[in-house]
Parts: structure tokens; sequence; C-alpha cells
């Protein structure tokens, strides 16, 4: 099977300032696994970066990420089993694929993880460090997701937390530490991936809706994401879509999709009116 590089597609359509479409078509990719389809936010460098997300429609080897930013991302899950969870990763500096191979003091390591989470280490589409949360995450439900950054010398230092909606409160999931130059969150993004590749799974539809998007600046102002640019990876397929609906953005891909709305490489601009729920509680939670 064709391997892929979830770290090497992004990087592929992420330009200086924003979010890029590949321009060239990689037919390795066509008819293995529906299309990967990104929102790049326009937003400023950020220590917070906030988002809702409620799936439509799902399928087993999905990951629908909420929260993403140069140095990692964050996000629900749909295992190849149907098992679901809430994983959270953040990637080692440099480019390689083998975690073995990456000196301890360049590794991401390990600062909090709440007793209900796992951590370990990944390679294959660059190396770093990730965690699970089990979460029986449902269709139609909306989940709210917070990632934070902070330099601390040499090294970036990322927290997850998830906002529980039976419990009504954050859980701080974890913290990671890498040596990437004390890097604060850049290049904010969400996007949906089919990562089952089996041919098979190019036909199942996977959707979900992103919303009430917030970021705060280093400065501590929390400012509303409003734009977003629609972009895909090189897979030439062409049944994905993206738009408004209301007051949220959307993404689709996979399936009987069609593109209806917004093209690849158009932004987004959701209405001034749109309903949004200021984040005004998150300080004193982030200062866990």
């Amino acid at each position: 099977m064709y391997k892929f590089s979830r770290r090497k597609l992004i990087a592929a359509a992420v330009l200086i300032f924003g979010f890029g479409v590949a321009c060239e078509g990689d037919e390795k990719l066509k008819g293995i696994a529906c299309r990967s389809v990104h929102l790049g936010y326009t937003a400023a460098e950020s220590i917070a970066f906030c988002v809702d997300v409620q799936v439509d429609s799902s399928a087993a080897g999905t990951y629908f990420m909420v929260c993403g930013w140069d140095s990692g991302y964050f996000g629900l899950q749909e295992l190849a089993n149907g098992k679901k969870l809430i994983l959270f990763s953040v990637w080692d500096p440099n480019d390689q694929d083998d975690p073995n191979s990456v000196p301890e003091e360049k590794r991401v390591r390990t600062l909090h993880k709440d007793d209900q989470v796992r951590v370990g280490r990944f390679g294959g589409e660059g190396t770093g460090g990730q965690s699970f949360f089990d979460y029986n995450w449902k269709i139609g439900e909306t989940y709210r997701f917070l990632v934070t950054g902070k330099k601390n010398g040499d090294r970036g230092e990322y927290s997850g937390y998830f906002f529980v909606p039976e419990q009504n409160s954050w859980k701080h999931l974890v913290t990671f530490s890498t040596p990437n130059g004390g890097k604060l969150l850049k290049g904010l993004y969400s996007f949906v991936e089919d990562f089952r590749r089996n041919r098979v799974s190019t036909t199942k539809t996977r959707q979900a809706h992103y919303f009430n998007g917030w970021f705060q600046t280093p400065g501590g102002e929390w400012k509303p994401i409003t734009k977003a640019r629609f972009t895909g990876d090189a897979n030439p397929v062409v049944n994905i879509d993206a738009g408004i609906d209301g007051d949220r953005f959307f993404l689709a891909t996979g399936g009987e999709i069609t593109n209806d709305h917004v093209s690849l490489g158009k932004s987004m601009i959701l209405p001034e009116d749109a309903k949004r729920i200021a984040p005004a509680s998150l300080p004193e939670t982030v200062n866990d």
C-alpha cells in the first residue's frame, strides 16, 4: 500500500502566509483514501486556540482534527474497529519517520498527563509524542477543544483541553514540550482525514461543522475566527466540499459528496452576526 505521511501532506499544502492547494495531483492517492480537506484559519500568532466541532457523518478510520497548528494537532478519531477517542499529538523538530532515531534531547517530553490519558511516541509521519483519551463521542453532538502554547527557553509547551459535556467542565488531557525554538501557536487549521485507506473507505462520507472559533493574542485578548480557506491534499479526486452553513464552516469528503459550495483555494468569511460564545472562562482554566 502507498505510504502516506500526514505531516508531509499537510506541509505540502502550507505556504508562508496560509494554506495553499497542492499544484499537482498525485494519482497514487486516487482510489485509496478520501481526499484530506482543510480549513486554514486567518489568525495571528496565539497563546490559545479554541474551536467547537459537530460531526455530521463519520466512518471507520476517520480523524476530525479540530485544533491544529504548525507543531501539532488535536481532535476526534474513529478507529478502524469503530472505537472512538480523542487524539493530541506534537511533533519532534526536523523531518524523520523513525521515532527511535531521535536523540533524547530532541524528543517531545510529557509535562502533564491526566490519569485517564495514555501517552506514547509515534513515527511514519514525522515523529513525536501522542496522547489518547478514550471517549465515545457521538454524531450530532457539539464538542469544544482548546490548545494553548507558551515559550520556555528553546522549547514550546503545548496543552490540550477538552470540554467534557457530561461533566460540564474542562479536562486538561496533556501538556507536551518540544524543542522547536519555543514557538507559540501559528498556522491554525482544522481538517478531515480518512486514515483507513483501504479503498472501500473512499465510498464513505465524512462531514463535520467547525464553529465558534477563537484565538488569544500574546497580550491576552480573545479574537473570533471569522475567515477560513478551503484546501486539500494532493489526492486528485473531486468528491469534496466546504462552505458556510449559517454561523459555521463545514468540511466534507468521500462517498457521493459534490463540490457545490466553495472551490479549492477560495476563502470564506462568516456573517458579521454569526452567533459566538466568547471563551471568557478559559483564562482561569488554562492556568492549571
